[in-house]
């Protein structure tokens, strides 16, 4: 029987996703790991698939910053879709075997895995064959209501991206777009349906069993390996607060960075977070927990190596200077601007953003 491996990776930023999915696809195609469903939230953003009409973004630049809500291309079919938390995103990486080599059948199944699920829930879903996704109402009713978007892409019947269901998602930010570029009907979510929260794990543990279920699968539960956090060091706040950047050895990539490290077996992350602080900068100063925890793929490697990183803030006391370590050979306090220009990866940007906007 086939193995279908599992990976609940909570949020995910949309760029690392992206990121994600390529290299679990390349892997597969490698043969170096079986079938994966990821199973995610994405911070708010509109995709563009192939097919996708700008004229189906509603919104300009200027509001869609307002909501902060991002814009990304990619090489799904549709048109343009939104994610957001609060949304179960799942990304389907199967080699499909030559029984199932065919595209209108696969759709079927995924729209299938979904329907099954939302009837778990009282919720009676279905297709409507002239429109993708997953439906409540009929066609031709003026209630009818998409409440899981499909886009999918197959290269060499490798299957990349995948459906979007709304639990418990923020649905005044699909007024930005014309969903999936369809005027004629609405979106809704399992909430708004039921008429309160529905626990994402609950949802993503039932499609789980139902992909596994209509793909003829043996479920594996893959967790995520790695734990390390993000320390953005601070001297003021507000508009004039500067950032310390430090820019790692040749030897271990010479990118710029906040300071991080990697939780340590019976660590907590915030004991993690005063550690490497300490051993980093040589400040001995209180950490604050800035309710913000991701998943992404660490470095090029093959099987993805899955890390899940929880950021922190803190502030260095003024007139202490900061003592590096042998990791890194360069450090600068930067203007917040300068230091999101400088910083490569989403995560360690997303956590200067939140240390910065906390109130004195």
């Amino acid at each position: 029987m086939n193995t279908l491996t599992v990976y609940r990776l909570g949020r995910v930023e949309y760029e690392d996703g992206l990121t994600l999915m390529q290299r679990f696809a390349e892997a597969r195609k490698q043969g170096l790991i079986g079938d994966s469903l990821l199973l995610l939230e994405h911070p708010p953003v509109l995709t563009l698939g192939r097919g996708a009409k700008r004229e189906n973004i509603l919104s300009n630049d200027e509001q869609l910053g307002t909501e902060g809500v991002e814009l990304f291309e990619t090489n799904r079919g549709g048109d343009v879709t939104y994610h957001g938390p609060g949304q179960v995103v799942g990304y389907p990486i199967f080699l499909l075997p030559k029984e199932r080599q065919d595209v209108r059948r696969y759709v079927r199944d995924v729209e299938r895995c979904i329907i099954q699920s939302l009837a778990e829930y009282g919720l009676q879903a279905g297709i409507i064959p002239k429109w993708p996704g997953v439906w409540l109402g009929q066609e031709g009713s003026p209630d009818a209501r998409k409440i899981a978007a499909i886009g999918i892409h197959i290269s060499r019947w490798l299957t990349t991206h995948g459906f979007a269901l709304n639990v418990n998602t923020h649905l005044p930010h699909f007024n930005l777009i014309v969903p999936c570029g369809i005027r004629e009907a609405g979106v809704t979510s399992m909430q708004r349906e039921l008429g309160h929260r529905v626990s994402v794990p609950d949802v993503e543990e039932t499609l789980a069993r139902h992909f596994c279920s209509v793909f003829e699968s043996e479920r594996r539960d893959a967790g995520i390996p790695v734990r390390t956090v993000s320390i953005a060091l601070l001297r003021g706040r507000g508009a004039d607060a500067r950032v310390l950047l430090v820019r790692r050895i040749p030897e271990r990539g010479g990118f710029w960075q906040t300071i991080t490290g990697r939780v340590e077996p019976g660590e907590t992350p915030e004991k993690t977070a005063a550690r490497e602080l300490k051993e980093e900068t040589g400040l001995d100063v209180p950490v604050r927990a800035l309710d913000y925890q991701h998943a992404f793929a660490l470095g090029e490697i093959l099987p993805p190596m899955l890390v899940e990183e929880t950021a922190f803030a803190a502030w260095c006391p003024e007139g202490q200077e900061v003592r590096l370590s042998a990791e890194h050979d360069a450090h600068e306090w930067l203007d917040v601007r300068t230091a999101l220009e400088r910083l490569e990866y989403r995560g360690l940007r997303e956590g200067v953003k939140r240390a910065t906007a906390l109130p004195e």
